[in-house]
């Protein structure tokens, strides 16, 4: 029993029309493949979905395609299509400009791993090195920044280990300074003390502190005796008064 006819409309459904865009596109990317490889024609199919994403097959080249559709539909002989020249030079830029930009957005979604269903064996073969290459790269920049970063780090580690030996030798010069005052506050208090208490000796010369015994004569002389004339009487008298014991 055949498949009934499908009705040629819009379909409203957003995951359904997604689906079925899905289907024919694959489908008509084959269909132009085999196209190419059994009647030996050079095909170009260019797709847009309604996101704007860009699905294409070329079996010789899309950027060779296009330039030999631009040679036989723009014909520089035939003034009936394009009078100008200068018109159809810029034109033909604009559309060299344009395939290369198209070119350039499928081979960045081939090296994000996207519509690779076309590609052939020997497509894959070369985006694998270009791959390999681009991470061969990114490693050796990875290891020249991280070799950067360290060589960095030791030349601080350097000046911070020069700093902390300049921070020691100032802080062991204050520190004897501050010494060497406190010694000196020392001394001087000392010096101070003993001029203020001085210390007399334990032990002075006995014969300083013992008596003294006189015998014989003394003649003690009282001011009023030294005003009256002396006599012979009377310097016996006085000579026998002044035997004592002192």
């Amino acid at each position: 029993m055949g498949r009934g006819r499908v009705e040629l409309k819009r379909i409203e459904n957003k995951i359904n029309r997604q689906v079925t865009f899905s289907k024919r596109r694959n489908g008509l990317l084959k269909k132009a493949y085999e196209l190419s490889v059994l009647c030996d024609a050079e095909v170009g199919l260019i797709i847009f979905s309604s996101r704007g994403k860009l699905y294409e097959f070329a079996s010789a080249g899309m950027t060779r395609t296009l330039e030999r559709y631009q040679r036989c539909c723009y014909n520089p002989q035939d003034g009936n299509l394009i009078g100008d020249r200068e018109t159809q030079s810029w034109y033909q830029e604009v559309s060299k400009l344009k395939a290369k930009y198209e070119s350039l957005q499928r081979s960045q979604r081939h090296l994000l791993g996207e519509d690779l269903g076309p590609l052939s064996v020997k497509e894959l073969q070369n985006l694998e090195k270009q791959l390999e290459g681009a991470l061969s790269q990114a490693r050796q920049r990875r290891t020249q920044i991280m070799m950067e970063q360290m060589e960095e780090l030791r030349r601080k580690e350097r000046h911070l280990g020069d700093i902390n030996k300049q921070l020691k030798i100032k802080l062991e010069a204050e520190g004897q300074g501050a010494l060497r005052a406190i010694q000196g506050s020392w001394e001087s208090t000392s010096l101070v003390t003993n001029s203020a208490y001085p210390v007399h000796p334990q032990h002075s010369n006995a014969m300083d502190c013992e008596p003294t015994l006189q015998i014989g004569y003394h003649h003690f002389v009282t001011p009023e005796e030294a005003n009256v004339p002396r006599s012979g009487g009377a310097g016996e008298s006085n000579f026998m008064q002044g035997w004592g014991v002192l």
